[in-house]
């Protein structure tokens, strides 16, 4: 089988920060909810509707992805830019005869339009999933390694069977993803090339 390794999104491949709250405050505005953008920063890697009811009256929140699912490709997408590593991470993973999967909890046509602006060359992607039903995805396309900046993509790679790589480019730190159940954690994806030598290398580190 070919080496597989997953990665989340938003913060870790991508910086979509800026889209995603100008993106969110903008949809709130339309449905009445005002909000400052700093709000919105440790929700980003959450589930949508987490996000939506976390501010929204529940009788506006269908109103409110809808028009956030609307703004996000002409607002949101043309500010994201790939984080430092995360070319030269996927290229890594090519060269090694890896796939490269992304699952993360944004939809799938999202996801891909992203990786489509950034210039992201992955092989396969899953969305909508988040914690344990990203391990589900990982655990179904046989992955050995997931990588993400939030906690929930650590309880994602554990619950997968995946060895985690936690990366401190999101809102969470180090200590954080190691509790939530991180093998090792990077301050980017710069040192993950090096990383990928020494773990491809040694074959019982991945059964």
């Amino acid at each position: 089988m070919p080496l597989t390794i997953g990665f989340d999104l938003d913060l870790t491949l991508v910086d979509s920060a800026e889209g995603i709250t100008v993106s969110m405050t903008e949809a709130f505005r339309r449905v009445g909810v005002v909000i400052e953008a700093r709000q919105l920063l440790p929700m980003i890697g959450l589930p949508l509707d987490t996000t939506l009811r976390a501010f929204v009256p529940e009788e506006r929140v269908d109103e409110a992805r809808d028009i956030y699912r609307e703004l996000y490709p002409v607002m949101g997408i043309p500010g994201t830019k790939p984080l430092p590593g995360a070319h030269e991470a996927v290229d890594a993973i090519h060269a090694h005869r890896g796939v490269v999967l992304v699952v993360s909890a944004k939809i799938e046509s999202a996801v891909r339009a992203v990786l489509t602006h950034v210039g992201l060359p992955v092989d396969d992607v899953v969305g909508e999933r988040y914690a344990e039903s990203k391990g589900a995805a990982l655990k179904e396309r046989g992955a050995d390694v997931y990588v993400g900046d939030h906690p929930g993509d650590m309880v994602g790679a554990r619950t997968g069977g995946a060895y985690a790589i936690g990366v401190t480019t999101g809102g969470h730190d180090a200590v954080a993803l190691r509790e939530a159940g991180a093998d090792v954690v990077f301050s980017d994806l710069l040192d993950f090339p090096f990383w990928l030598d020494d773990y491809d290398s040694q074959p019982a580190g991945r059964a």
